[in-house]
């Protein structure tokens, strides 16, 4: 059977050599970024500081405007800032930790950035810390105790649609249907979740998401997003701001502040411009690929996701990846022997993939991965094993983060 996705790869450049199993961690660079970087440099070079007026000051809203319609949002809604523990101070401090209002419920596995700026920052702010732990399978979380732990005292529920190192997805509208009834707002982490798999903002009534395309949108390092639902955009007056929130910034007014009305009321100091450049260019190859239907994308990433668990039963491997297709994300953790070791080899010989302590080998194809690229991984895997390849230190090098 013909896989038409397969039509893509010749746009990777990394893709001719590698096997390239690791875009839950970062995405493959489209060869568009390349040219797409050129572009940036030759609008400075050409036009110096007038590039701001020709294109600049408004691309992080025009880089989000190809986003929103990947994540379920209506143009205008998404803006761009540097990463997630950006976004996530910006949202974090739009809002008062003021008790009895003053919780907020976060579950064990989520990404450590995010759950520093929470302990930390939040707690300064007044807020009061609620973690739900993992369940027994220390996969996920039980949904009763989390919906439970969301009350009327909670302020903010900041949650990954999909946890980084099991990659378990969480029901987003049973979770979005509580916050309403109590009256918190839902923060929903989309990074290890668009691109892969289907995500609908206003179809689910998230007020406010955060995500990147450092990963499954092939983006690029720096491009990280913030959506907030136009109708409570107004309501919002972050603390963590900078001049270019500003209605009027090269008034260069002294304080008190005075916001925009668009996306950019949550923006900061001056963006981080060349990020932007090689941003856009993933998104549409997604948007391409996936012809406005990311269950396209998630169908195939299923089956193959599928395909990683049988050759890891196959051979005794033990899975820390949700079984069931409801609740499974796009990468794949598997528990072997010596799983550091042999994911350096794999790496030294180009296939790509990393490791995570507690979480071992952790694989993830995308739209651009054949299946007979599956069958080699763990092929060689078995080769490593068998001749104690593992062992060596010759080959170690610096795994992808």
């Amino acid at each position: 059977m013909t896989d038409p996705l397969l039509q893509y790869r010749d746009r990777f450049p990394i893709l001719s050599k590698t096997k390239y199993l690791v875009s839950h961690s970062l995405g493959a660079m489209p060869e568009a970024t390349r040219e797409a970087l050129v572009e940036y440099a030759d609008l400075w070079a050409s036009r110096g500081v007038r590039a701001w007026g020709d294109k600049w000051w408004m691309m992080s809203i025009e880089v989000g405007d190809i986003i929103a319609p990947l994540i379920g949002a209506p143009p205008g809604s998404v803006v761009m800032l540097p990463n997630v523990t950006t976004a996530e101070a910006v949202v974090l401090s739009s809002y008062e930790y003021t008790a009895p209002r003053n919780r907020v419920v976060i579950v064990d596995g989520e990404f450590p950035s995010v759950r520093y700026i929470y302990d930390r920052l939040a707690r300064r702010l007044g807020a009061e810390i609620v973690t739900v732990p993992h369940d027994a399978t220390g996969l996920g979380f039980d949904l009763d105790r989390l919906l439970a732990a969301i009350d009327e005292r909670t302020q903010i529920v900041p949650i990954g649609h999909i946890l980084f190192e099991s990659s378990y997805m969480i029901d987003v509208e049973a979770i979005a249907r509580r916050c309403r009834e109590v009256g918190a707002t839902l923060v929903l982490d989309v990074f290890q979740s668009a691109g892969i798999v289907p995500v609908d903002v206003t179809g689910w009534d998230v007020p406010i998401a955060v995500g990147g395309v450092l990963k499954w949108l092939c983006g690029g390092p720096g491009g990280s997003f913030l959506y907030v639902d136009p109708a409570l955009r107004a309501k919002l007056e972050p603390s963590f701001t900078g001049w270019m929130a500003h209605a009027n910034p090269f008034a260069f007014e002294a304080p008190p502040m005075r916001f925009r009305d668009d996306a950019l009321r949550f923006a900061l100091g001056t963006p981080p411009i060349p990020a932007l450049y090689a941003a856009r260019e993933g998104p549409k190859v997604i948007a391409e690929a996936s012809g406005g239907d990311m269950n396209v994308i998630r169908e195939k990433s299923l089956r193959q996701t599928q395909r990683i668990m049988d050759l890891a039963d196959a051979r005794g491997f033990e899975l820390r990846t949700p079984r069931e297709s409801d609740r499974r994300g796009g990468s794949v953790s598997v528990l072997m022997p010596h799983a550091k070791e042999v994911a350096y080899e794999l790496n030294a010989e180009d296939i790509v993939c990393d490791f995570r302590p507690g979480a071992g080998v952790r694989f993830s194809p995308h739209f651009y991965t054949t299946d007979d690229e599956l069958e080699i991984a763990f092929a060689t895997v078995d080769e490593i094993l068998r001749t104690d390849r593992w062992k060596r230190q010759a080959a170690k090098q610096t795994i992808v983060t």
